[in-house]
């Protein structure tokens, strides 16, 4: 059964308008071309963070980098809709590092998430020198954000 002319160039539409998406979400996805000196550290995060309409946050972790541990720091606020406290454990990988100095610096991230009494915690967070960190794990407590967060790292 053939179809009408403009409902053809519709889908054609829609299909090429699906493919730019993915291909633009894999070029972001794609990680940059990794460097023989970088190499991936383990990350794990414990922080206590708080807001209303403003939040903040602060926590201690640890990098280990190429089999060495490095106690830090963890300080950030958020700007956007924030209710409630919460504490969460998280756990991931830092790319991108060439020095252990590189991880030390100042982190941005647009994200959102609630809990009530318990629940998961992503953030995907990326520093001024290049370093890209991707977390998740476990939180509990009372949240509700949508925010913009800016979050630094010092070394301890």
């Amino acid at each position: 059964m053939p179809q009408n002319p403009e409902r053809r160039a519709s889908m054609r539409l829609h299909a090429l308008r699906l493919i730019a998406v993915l291909l633009l979400a894999l070029g972001f996805a794609a990680p940059a071309t990794p460097s023989f000196a970088q190499a991936a550290g383990h990350v794990r995060i414990k922080i206590v963070k708080a807001g209303l309409l403003v939040g903040g946050g602060a926590g201690s972790g640890a990098l280990t980098y190429r089999g060495k541990s490095y106690p830090f720091r963890v300080t950030g606020t958020s700007f956007g809709i924030t209710v409630g406290a919460t504490i969460g454990r998280l756990d991931g990988w830092a790319s991108g590092i060439r020095e252990v100095s590189d991880f030390a610096g100042t982190y941005s991230s647009v994200g959102g998430g609630f809990a009530l009494v318990g629940g998961i915690n992503g953030v995907h967070l990326r520093n001024e020198k290049g370093v890209t960190i991707v977390l998740q794990g476990p939180k509990a407590g009372l949240e509700l954000a949508a925010n913009i967060s800016r979050i630094t790292i010092a070394f301890r």
